[in-house]
């Protein structure tokens, strides 16, 4: 008996335009970040100069991080580009081992945001409930409702990703015009008391979590098969992207300590809620919970759709199950990959207790892949050197690229000294990925030869 499979491809056809992917660029850089770690690198900085400082050398490094991103997405656009480039430019091994580590890590940090944004509606929709169940099943029913908007296929899940955006960019321009609308502190250029035993080392510490909310863009190289002219399209909407954050960043870093002065938002858990309420008074803590909802819903909307891509240019590459890089054709929706990823934020949302000690490397592992990434630059240029003029070319070659990975390397240092025992696991997990590699690999060639 023939069965005949009408729904499935191997092949992605290219359907996001300039706004969608300008729109997944902001979205998979301004998750819950912006609203929350502005607080602890005011901690660390211990002063109102060192904390802008580290804001503005955050800008300048991720918009150079930008530059190199679009010159790579426009000299090898492929579905899964993150972690294609890893196995053009170095060994499928190693591409793998870094990418199975980071999706992991992706959906702990999906889940983690998930639960930031359900905790602001919790006591919203149920506050005789108990929290810790009520955050938990709000932020399963969000993902697995994601997870259905997903399956409809990418054009719609763009425009879902659209509408979430434009609430997320509301809130973040109430918070600028607060500049505007409120007095200033008394208190914008206090200090607070760090560990520092230097301006040198509070710089320093500033590092990780401010990188940490810059960081996110480089999935844009996910969706280099699902672009239309993509050589031209990837490095305008990412380099329109990473404008459009930095200048955001900047103004509401300015406009919290602006507003509740530096101690204050040092000592904030909350803070745009904390600028509402001077802004409009208490009676605006529910409309803003809902925002914070909806806001956290576009992150984690990006990020189920970005990550099953690796998945599926790993199967392409033949070190995952084929299963993996079937495409939908009508929605062009890789559904398999698409389940694992929602599976592994589900799990995590059910091991929540676990999240923490996870989400311990995620920086530590995004600065080794920030790393080798950006040095692939330098072997496309080699590579590809007078072979195709419709590349997108950065200025500053080669001194801004070598520039950007000695700052990662920095990061990459700083964790190592200050979180030794995170960096290890971290390390011990990526090589935990070449005999995954070597099994996956196979059992591939096992099925390949049996046919």
């Amino acid at each position: 008996m023939v069965q005949v499979k009408t729904d499935e491809t191997t092949t992605i056809r290219p359907s996001l335009r300039f706004l969608d992917l300008t729109v997944i660029v902001v979205s998979l850089v301004i998750g819950m970040g912006i609203f929350r770690t502005p607080a602890e690198v005011a901690q660390k900085a211990g002063s109102f100069d060192i904390f802008m400082m580290a804001w503005v050398l955050g800008a300048v490094v991720s918009m150079i991080g930008a530059f190199i991103f679009a010159e790579i997405g426009s000299s090898y656009p492929r579905a899964g580009g993150f972690y294609q480039i890893f196995s053009h430019c170095y060994h499928p091994a190693f591409a793998f081992m870094v990418n199975w580590i980071t999706v992991i890590s992706n959906a702990a940090s999906t889940a983690l945001v998930a639960v930031m944004g359900s905790e602001y509606l919790a006591p919203l929709l149920f506050p005789q409930w108990d929290h810790d169940v009520t955050v938990g099943l709000i932020s399963s029913i969000s993902v697995f409702i994601l997870f259905l908007v997903n399956l409809a296929g990418i054009r719609v899940s763009a425009k879902i990703l659209t509408a979430f955006m434009v609430v997320k960019i509301l809130l973040l321009i109430v918070i600028v015009l607060s500049i505007f609308l409120l007095p200033t502190s008394h208190d914008m250029r206090s200090t607070v008391v760090t560990n520092s035993t230097s301006w040198l080392q509070a710089f320093g510490l500033c590092f990780i979590p401010v990188f940490f909310t810059y960081g996110g863009y480089q999935q844009t190289m996910n969706f280099g098969g699902d672009v239309a002219l993509a050589k031209r399209t990837m490095p305008r909407s990412i380099v329109t992207g990473m404008l459009i954050v930095l200048t955001i960043y900047l103004l509401v870093n300015f406009a919290y300590v602006h507003a509740l002065g530096f101690a204050g938002l040092a000592g904030s858990k909350t803070i745009a809620a904390d600028i509402s309420v001077l802004l409009f008074g208490e009676k605006i803590l529910p409309i803003i919970s809902v925002v914070m909802f909806f806001s956290v819903l576009a992150y984690v909307n990006v990020s189920v759709m970005s990550n099953p891509r690796i998945y599926y240019a790993m199967a392409k590459d033949g070190v995952m199950p084929p299963a993996f890089m079937k495409v939908h054709s009508r929605t062009q929706v890789q559904q398999s990959a698409l389940t694992l990823f929602v599976v592994f934020i589900l799990i995590t949302l059910f091991f929540s207790r676990s999240i923490g000690d996870l989400l311990k490397f995620v920086m530590f592992f995004d600065s080794i892949a920030f790393i080798a990434a950006a040095y692939s630059i330098f072997i496309f240029r080699k590579k590809m050197k007078g072979l195709d003029h419709s590349i997108f070319r950065m200025r500053g070659y080669p001194y801004l690229p070598w520039f950007f990975i000695a700052v990662y390397a920095i990061i990459t240092m700083v964790i190592f000294t200050q979180e030794p025992k995170t960096a290890w696991v971290g390390f011990l997990l990526f090589l935990a990925g070449f005999p995954l590699y070597k099994i996956f690999v196979y059992f591939n060639r096992k099925n390949n030869h049996g046919l």
